[in-house]
């Protein structure tokens, strides 16, 4: 079976052109506000399909991808667990006071792959550990089929390390407050690609304010490293139709890779 077919079978896709039977219906009642890191702006570009092009997206003048100096953090950690320490005891928004534990991130601190989603929902914020909620299954499965270990092949973190109150959007001063300790993450890891999940994790990442249907379907960089940018699995459960174009991103990233 191709890996594409295992992918398309996880995602509950089946073949390209034909959804299999029921799976509509089975979708329809997904509600869980817990999984709701879905907004207006995205729902309304699903019909728009990006461009057909696997070329190097070049940021216009005002997308800088340096580190911003109004986001400086604490000197650089040497290590993730350093750095990790550092987000339990960060203090530098209010979501610290609302918080039941910070999320740091999961997986291999070596990994080829990081994925970058939103923010923490609220199971997160229970364990303590990013995507292990609804979304966070879909998002296993995709990787499952795209023969990539969560243990071993990926890092998983957010732009943000706390959750928002009841799941709301990312304050502008909150994803300041964070994004030091994201780019910390990423100059330790050192990935060979990085995937943004969703909006926020997209524009935080490229300094851009393009919506993800502009920002989808071509290849940007990070401080030299390859982005793609893909829907937020939370999205995904909503508005299962655009999961064939998700499937695309993973195709782009793959072929990225060379793998």
């Amino acid at each position: 079976m191709s890996r594409e077919i295992q992918i398309l079978e996880a995602m509950g896709l089946g073949p390209v052109w034909q959804a299999r039977p029921g799976f509509f219906a089975e979708q329809a009642g997904v509600t869980d506000e817990d999984e709701s890191k879905v907004n207006v702006e995205e729902m309304q570009e699903a019909a728009e399909y990006p461009p057909d092009q696997t070329t190097i997206a070049t940021p216009a003048p005002s997308e800088s991808l340096a580190p911003s100096a109004e986001t400086s953090a604490p000197a650089m950690a040497t290590s993730l667990e350093d750095l990790k320490r550092e987000v339990a005891h960060c203090e530098h928004c209010d979501l610290c006071k609302t918080r039941t534990h910070p999320v740091f991130g999961r997986g291999n601190q070596n990994a080829r792959w990081l994925l970058i989603g939103e923010a923490p929902g609220e199971q997160e914020d229970k364990q303590g550990l990013p995507f292990v909620g609804r979304a966070g299954h879909l998002l296993d499965n995709m990787l499952a089929a795209a023969h990539l270990s969560c243990e071993q092949d990926v890092y998983i973190a957010n732009v943000l390390k706390c959750r928002p109150p009841s799941n709301r959007n990312p304050a502008p001063n909150e994803i300041s407050a964070c994004r030091a300790y994201l780019q910390q993450q990423i100059q330790l890891i050192q990935p060979e690609i990085i995937v943004a999940l969703g909006r926020f994790a997209a524009q935080t990442l490229l300094d851009s304010s393009l919506s993800i249907s502009r920002l989808r379907g071509v290849v940007h960089e990070y401080q030299g490293i390859p982005l793609i940018v893909s829907y937020h699995p939370a999205y995904l459960l909503r508005n299962p139709p655009d999961k064939a174009r998700a499937w695309e991103d993973w195709q782009l990233a793959h072929r990225t890779l060379g793998t």
